[in-house]
């Protein structure tokens, strides 16, 4: 089979602070940024990457939700429990500095851990998990 990643999905609640993490502070170029109906999508990624994706959305566009349903995302995107990333990065502690300069919120410094990898963590504006990895 050949299959790819073309797009992956996370949920936002203020556009204009995921523009501001996704493409200023991660570097990630800007593909698509649509309205509809008061809501954004917003597709980025990596510029060397042209064909893989992150859709930032608005989850409550989400068809069939319930008011229910659409709190408790909002409860858990605000703990930081809903959705997350993993990324990757020759120099994990160079970008980890790039980040920390911005006002990304920490979860974890730089550690190598006893699986193998050495990596760090940030919470996304809207509180989702990105964790990056160094590449070997």
């Amino acid at each position: 089979m050949d299959i790819t990643i073309h797009s992956s999905f996370l949920p936002q609640n203020d556009p204009d602070a995921a523009l501001a993490f996704y493409r200023d502070a991660l570097g990630f170029e800007v593909r698509k940024d649509v309205g509809y109906q008061g809501m954004r999508w917003i597709t980025v990624g990596p510029a060397d990457q042209p064909a893989t994706n992150i859709v930032l959305y608005p989850p409550e566009a989400s068809p069939g939700i319930t008011d229910d349903e659409r709190r408790a995302i909002e409860e858990m995107m605000a703990k930081g429990t809903f959705a997350s990333i993993l990324l990757a990065s020759k120099d994990v502690d160079g970008t980890f500095d790039r980040l920390q300069a911005t006002d990304a919120e920490v979860v974890q410094e730089p550690t190598d851990q006893p699986y193998g990898v050495r990596d760090c963590a940030f919470r996304d504006p809207a509180g989702n998990m990105v964790r990056i990895q160094q590449v070997a």
